[in-house]
């Protein structure tokens, strides 16, 4: 992968994001969109950015029983994406049938845990363990059920890239030195998170609320 950055793109506006990725696509990898841009815009959406030509990496975080969660990855063979997240708390049963029902040249990822979680987050939901635990645990168990790889953040990619040689490793939450934090809760800078074994990274308000969303982006890229 050339360029390993992938722009998120929610947007309540079809043609405000296609604007947006046309702005950027020639200094992103490709391009996210997750749960708000696909209930907004569905199908229809994703082609319309898919008319771009950049990979597209559907967000949806899919978790239901397996027989459901293999449907939904029926559903959206159409759309063609490159990658498709799934959360790895689902168990095995449904991540190997996720797997199983993924388009033929479809990642799918599990999600560990969310960036905008940390420590106290886990304790209030009766997780016992801290988070890099928690999301060693998952990585395990997403491995051991065939999926490709996994969703982390920065703070836990370089372990779970050591222990998972040939896994595929997507890396949200980053935020270039300097830059707000947000609502985000355990974040790194996207060279760090390149440098620790990242394969995507997932970067959107630094690059989307820019002044200048190309030059930013163009910025980014250099610092890899």
């Amino acid at each position: 992968m050339t360029n390993p950055i992938y722009l998120a793109l929610d947007v309540p506006r079809l043609d405000d994001g296609v604007a947006l990725a046309k702005k950027v696509k020639g200094h992103v990898g490709g391009i996210k969109l997750g749960l708000e841009f696909f209930c907004a815009h569905g199908a229809h959406g994703v082609h319309m950015i898919g008319q771009l030509g950049l990979p597209i990496f559907l967000d949806l975080k899919l978790y239901d029983i397996p027989n459901t969660v293999a449907g939904a990855m029926h559903a959206i063979h159409g759309l063609e994406p490159e990658i498709v997240t799934i959360h790895a708390s689902g168990g095995r049963a449904m991540m190997e049938d996720a797997k199983a029902a993924a388009g033929e040249n479809t990642k799918v990822v599990g999600v560990t845990m969310l960036t905008s979680m940390d420590q106290r987050d886990l304790e209030r939901t009766g997780i016992e363990g801290d988070a890099h635990d928690h999301v060693m645990r998952l990585a395990d168990l997403a491995q051991e059920s065939g999926l490709d790889g996994i969703v982390c953040s920065g703070q836990e990619v370089k372990s779970v890239h050591d222990r998972w040689k040939d896994g595929f490793f997507v890396v949200p939450g980053l935020r270039p030195a300097g830059n707000a934090v947000g609502d985000q809760k355990r974040v790194v800078t996207p060279r760090q998170a390149r440098d620790h074994g990242a394969s995507v990274l997932v970067i959107g308000r630094p690059i989307s609320r820019a002044a200048d969303p190309a030059q930013a982006a163009r910025e980014i890229e250099a610092t890899l």
